[in-house]
């Protein structure tokens, strides 16, 4: 049963305001609205909490984030329910969201027991050094303190409350306050219910962890200007995430703020591709382009081609597969009709052709495909802007030197992609150094949707999609975002943080 409070350092507390949850499907339950002195109070216990925290050693940290995993694992069932019920995301999305988010966890635990991430650096004393002697230096990296995390919309497991910022938080010794998404509350209470019971187990400060529901844009506010929060991770619209950046520059004490905030993720289709393969890139480009209701971050929005052979072909087939699927649901209905009204703007847009707009009702989404020269592309920056939902267009370049000017005047970029054969590669060779500076992950022969959680993975990139470029916030290098570097010069080997 979901009581729809707020969990503060371990207590479930309500507040007089309340907003009802907009399911899909099911019941509709009621969930207490966050307020600014919530904010403080979980502040305040966080920053309790890294005192003791801070302090442990990665082997109990780890032991930690196993637990939350186990925990999560335990409530399988109870979170898929209601997470296809707020959602309309299909039962095996949702499995397969439970899997990723808790191999994440364990994946972390395994990351910070080995050490690496400390980059522990040492340069010995030189006693006899002439003409200065040199002292005894040793570097680490240090916990922060504690972290502000917006749960995404998009992905009620993975980038929520017990997703990749909190999991990277918690892996690098940081409480975290999340401020849970109001499209699924309920997902939200389920996974915080996890957070709790691994904090009992393992004894663990209650401050650790808070979530608070709802609320409004003083409490997002109010939550990235408190003076006990050191960073801030977020996914989402760029609208918002830029509000909250420029309100953590304006702090007396400005601090990190690491946001996603959108991508068209560009693919261009190199020549010899689109003549040999144009059915099949077609075909891939559709699946992925409707994956989740076009509502992944990495959904590849745009396709740019130099008019050829396979041009039309692709184009065709492309339309075919896309009318075949069936209209989808949204994550909420202000999505919805965020995403007729960007449908409509493109078919409104001079010098568009329209192969597919379907009206969809309500909550859903059917897919929609566009069409523009590169002329009017370049001429056009609202026609490189993200639409959050199935929709696609393709550009029509007249050359490869063309294509060159449209992947320099792109904007900054979650991924590239190559589509390209053997032949291509002179021309994928002239356009690598113009994507590597546009994107945080350039993909040959493939499509972005789909984030490996590993090592090497890199889930960001220029501005706008993200509002740190050195950043990732998947992988086991989005720890490094809630750690900063210490050098401690002779230093007792007593007083040196433990490893």
């Amino acid at each position: 049963m979901l009581n729809g409070k707020h969990l503060i350092a371990g207590e479930w507390m309500s507040t007089e305001t309340t907003f009802r949850s907009e399911p899909v499907s099911g019941a509709s339950h009621e969930f207490c609205v966050g307020t600014v002195a919530l904010v403080d109070r979980a502040a305040v216990a966080a920053e309790e909490a890294f005192l003791s925290y801070g302090g442990l050693s990665a082997a109990e940290r780890a032991a930690f984030l196993r637990r939350i995993g186990d925990e999560i694992d335990a409530r399988g069932d109870e979170i898929t329910a209601i997470g296809t019920s707020e959602t309309g995301l299909p039962e095996a999305r949702l499995i397969g969201e439970r899997g990723r988010t808790v191999m994440q966890l364990k994946l972390f635990a395994d990351h910070i027991e080995k050490g690496e991430y400390l980059d522990e650096r040492h340069d010995p004393a030189l006693p006899d050094r002439t003409p200065l002697p040199r002292p005894d230096i040793r570097l680490r990296q240090r916990p922060i303190g504690p972290v502000a995390v917006f749960g995404a919309s998009n992905f009620p497991l993975a980038f929520s409350v017990a997703g990749g910022d909190t999991a990277a938080a918690l892996a690098a010794g940081c409480p975290v306050v999340v401020k849970g998404h109001s499209a699924h509350p309920g997902t939200g209470e389920v996974v915080a219910r996890a957070i709790e019971a691994a904090i009992r187990a393992c004894g663990m400060p209650a401050g650790v962890f808070s979530l608070i529901q709802g609320g409004r844009r003083d409490v997002g506010s109010a939550l990235v200007q408190h003076p006990l929060i050191n960073a801030v991770g977020f996914t989402g619209s760029l609208a918002g995430g830029r509000a909250l950046f420029d309100l953590c520059a304006q702090r007396e004490v400005p601090i990190p703020f690491f946001g996603e905030l959108g991508s068209v993720n560009p693919m261009f289709i190199l020549p010899a591709a689109l003549e040999n393969r144009n059915e099949t890139i077609a075909r891939g480009w559709a699946g992925s382009l409707t994956m989740g209701a076009g509502q992944f971050c990495t959904k590849p929005g745009i396709g740019l081609l130099v008019d050829g052979p396979g041009a039309d072909s692709l184009v065709a087939t492309l339309k075919q597969e896309l009318a075949a699927i069936a209209p989808q649901d949204m994550l909420t209905g202000g999505i919805a009709e965020a995403y007729r009204r960007g449908r409509h703007e493109m078919a409104e847009a001079a010098e568009v052709m329209t192969h597919l707009a379907s009206d969809s009702a309500q909550r859903t989404a059917a897919p929609a495909l566009f069409e523009t020269t590169g002329a009017a592309w370049l001429e056009n920056e609202a026609l490189a802007e993200e639409v959050f939902g199935p929709l696609g267009i393709i550009v029509r370049l007249s050359s490869f030197e063309q294509m060159l000017e449209a992947a320099s005047r792109l904007k900054g970029q979650l991924t590239a992609t190559l589509q390209m054969d053997t032949a291509d590669l002179e021309q994928a060779t002239r356009l690598m150094p113009v994507l590597e500076r546009k994107a945080g992950r350039v993909l040959a022969n493939g499509f972005p949707t789909g984030v490996e959680v590993c090592d090497a993975m890199v889930h960001g990139g220029p501005y706008p999609a993200s509002t740190n470029f050195g950043a990732t916030s998947v992988g086991t290098l989005s720890i490094r975002r809630f750690l900063r570097p210490v050098s401690y010069q002779n230093m007792p080997v007593e007083l040196l943080p433990r490893s």
